[in-house]
């Protein structure tokens, strides 16, 4: 005979009890601790924020001048040192954080917490969006206010949303570089790959001004597709071939190429971090 078990007291958790968190309070909760690291550090807001002002209002102030189709070339000028700026965010945000992470051990810990690694990541994203767009902005109200920069509402809105998308794609070139470069050695890393890019794209001289060889290189780098794409957005095709000596090429190019650049670099990165994930289990 089976006997029925009644008296079973039902368990009830405590009431200072909290459930476990949802992956959405992570997420909020790691977007949240990005912010605030950065707002404690104003080193970081100055080199990210200030250092694309400080260079247009040296170099893009000073220049003068309105192409045939009506575009000013302190407009592109901004735009040239807007993209110096998103590079050098994606490069040092997703780059030598990550590789200060790895260092400090603070990944190794996170694997062992319930919290998924994408959200380290989406974090890490939400303060590029964020200080990528507190840059644009600050540069385009010096470029207006100080430069007299004039351009149609649309043009403002259309340069603004291909600069922030555009440094996006370059974000897993920052991710691949923290995750295979050693840690000490990042910050240099990043310098010899940022710099150079800058300069060979046309960031701060027109690639008519180049070298030969460096003009030569220029169509093999994403930088150089980004910058294509920002300044035929600024003003026209025409506008952007006057502004660089050099034909401009399609926004599908350029598009392709960005896009190429986030899922090749993307895939280098995934690879890092589990080369990473699996020397730290071994």
């Amino acid at each position: 005979m089976t006997k029925t078990i009644t008296n079973v007291t039902k368990r009830r958790l405590s009431p200072t009890a909290r459930p476990g968190g949802s992956t959405s309070a992570m997420l909020w909760a790691q977007v949240r601790s990005e912010f605030l690291a950065a707002f404690r550090v104003p080193e970081f807001l100055i080199g990210i924020v200030a250092v694309p002002v400080m260079l247009y209002a040296m170099f893009g102030l000073t220049s003068s001048g309105t192409l045939p189709d009506g575009t000013q070339v302190r407009a592109l000028m901004m735009a040239s040192f807007a993209a110096y700026g998103l590079l050098s965010l994606a490069i040092f945000t997703f780059g030598v954080d990550v590789a200060q992470d790895r260092k400090g051990g603070w990944l190794r810990l996170m694997r062992v917490t319930p919290m998924p690694a994408w959200v380290y990541f989406a974090g890490k994203f939400a303060m590029s969006v964020l200080f990528g767009a507190l840059t644009l902005l600050v540069l385009f109200a010096v470029a207006a206010l100080a430069g007299g920069v004039r351009l149609p509402p649309e043009k403002w809105l259309a340069t603004f949303g291909v600069l922030l998308l555009g440094g996006l794609s370059l974000s897993t070139l920052g991710f691949a570089l923290g995750y295979l470069a050693r840690p000490k050695a990042a910050s240099t890393i990043a310098n010899l790959v940022y710099l150079p890019l800058s300069f060979a794209s046309g960031f701060f001289f027109p690639l008519s001004r180049l070298p030969e060889f460096l003009r030569e290189t220029a169509p093999y780098l994403p930088t150089y597709h980004f910058g294509q794409l920002v300044w035929s957005t600024v003003g026209s095709r025409e506008a952007a071939q006057a502004f660089t000596g050099v034909e401009p090429g399609g926004t599908l190019e350029h598009a392709l190429w960005l896009l190429g650049t986030f899922v090749f670099f993307g895939l280098l990165a995934l690879w890092g971090y589990r080369r990473d994930r699996d020397e730290a289990r071994s």
